[in-house]
């Protein structure tokens, strides 16, 4: 779905106000604090920036019932979609990925979204380069978004630079495009298939959510008994980077930047 640059304009103050709220939840992550301090944190935040959750209360694909917090709050070997509430203690050297949706503003709004993993404490040497090819791969997927090419040219940058790492891509779920819903056409594999969707121009106006979701070990996950939370099958770590794109005349803009 393409967006006028007005309607950009609107995109890109929700996703800054987004990334501020995002900010501060990340400053909280530490040993002893629990996923729901961390959700109340988040749910305030996005109140102050006069926007509404796109999360909290979302029920889609397939869902037997509604998202019940504002954050995500994946903890090592889960990939996304892992439910704050109810509550768990963080400890040291876990990795948690927060991931976070808001439309701004409330009435008849458009949506952003994004997603950082960080440590808690102390983490090991492996769990950090983890994270660090995973926000590598977001980046060279974002420096791909260009007028004129494909979705696969983000997909295939993504997955050779993870593949090269020696990680895994997860395949079952992909970005998306998001504006007046949390998700919209074009879906953006991080990995490169036959068919349509690698052929989808990349056109002017375009605002997409681009998300590498990387695991230590193998690709396969497993969706809990809670309905929501994407684990990997073989239980190895797994991370996940998020950032809100319009592509323009002058390149790929990131509407989730600080």
């Amino acid at each position: 779905m393409s967006y006028t640059a007005d309607e950009v304009a609107i995109i890109r103050e929700g996703g800054r106000r987004l990334a501020k709220v995002l900010a501060q939840v990340v400053a909280r992550v530490a040993p002893g604090v629990t996923t729901a301090e961390l959700d109340a944190l988040a749910a305030a935040g996005v109140r102050a920036a006069g926007g509404l959750s796109s999360f909290l209360g979302y029920q889609g694909g397939g869902a037997v019932t509604p998202f019940p917090s504002t954050l995500c709050t994946s903890i090592n070997d889960e990939v996304v979609h892992a439910p704050a509430l109810p509550a768990r203690t963080l400890r040291a050297g876990d990795t948690i990925g927060l991931d976070i949706g808001m439309r701004y503003p409330v009435d008849g709004g458009l949506c952003t979204d994004m997603a950082v993993t960080v440590g808690v404490g102390k983490i090991s040497q492996e769990q950090r380069r983890l994270i660090r090819v995973t926000q590598e791969a977001l980046e060279r997927g974002i420096a791909a978004a260009r007028i004129g090419r494909r979705v696969r040219d983000i997909s295939e940058v993504i997955q050779r630079h993870v593949e090269a790492a020696g990680y895994s891509v997860v395949r079952d779920l992909v970005g998306h495009g998001v504006g007046r819903d949390i998700h919209e056409d074009p879906e953006v594999p991080n990995f490169v298939i036959d068919g349509p969707i690698s052929n989808e121009p990349l056109t002017a106006g375009l605002v997409i959510a681009i998300e590498p979701m990387v695991n230590a070990g193998q690709a396969a996950v497993r969706t809990g008994r809670d309905g929501w939370t994407v684990s990997t099958k073989d239980h190895s770590h797994s991370a996940h980077f998020e950032h809100t794109v319009a592509l323009t005349s002058r390149g790929p803009v990131v509407l989730t930047a600080v």
